[in-house]
């Protein structure tokens, strides 16, 4: 396994996990279930981390698909911007976590804990499913069609690619 296999796989947890991460700490803030909260924040924790670990393997991934017919460097510099928001975000929520466990260790109560980490998740998950979205385009053009025309290198709708 490359780095490029590698960064494919790790993608998807942080995608999968923040989505996964909200719903259970959604379940948690209504019914009021601490153990619950404990498990999306440890989720939170470890989709940072994973984050990271996916941010660095990205050059690699690059590399194996430079210059191959239909990837575009417009579109791989729109993914690697989008991932630098992606992993702020989820260091940012992992530290939230983080701390939401330090703090419910002290008794803070589930739902002092879970509603400013819902809105923080809420918006991670967003940015996480642009960039997994933008990702998907670099080797998929049938995505980049789906999603209309982008305004990266000019007025008209061109985005750039070489095809």
């Amino acid at each position: 396994m490359d780095g490029a296999h590698l960064h494919l796989i790790l993608t998807h947890v942080p995608v999968l996990g923040t989505i996964f991460g909200l719903v259970v700490l959604l379940y948690a803030a209504v019914r009021n279930r601490t153990e619950s909260a404990r498990v999306a924040l440890l989720t939170f924790v470890i989709v940072g981390a994973v984050a990271g670990t996916a941010y660095l393997t990205g050059e690699s991934a690059e590399e194996a698909v430079e210059g191959q017919p239909g990837v575009s460097e417009a579109v791989i510099e729109r993914h690697e911007n989008a991932a630098d928001v992606a992993l702020g975000s989820t260091i940012v929520l992992g530290v939230a976590a983080l701390g939401g466990l330090l703090l419910a260790r002290r008794g803070l109560g589930v739902r002092a804990i879970a509603v400013p980490l819902v809105a923080i998740a809420f918006g991670v998950s967003g940015v996480m499913a642009w960039t997994a979205n933008l990702g998907g385009q670099i080797n998929h053009p049938e995505i980049r069609a789906a999603g209309g025309t982008t305004q990266v290198d000019g007025l008209n709708g061109e985005d750039g690619d070489d095809d």
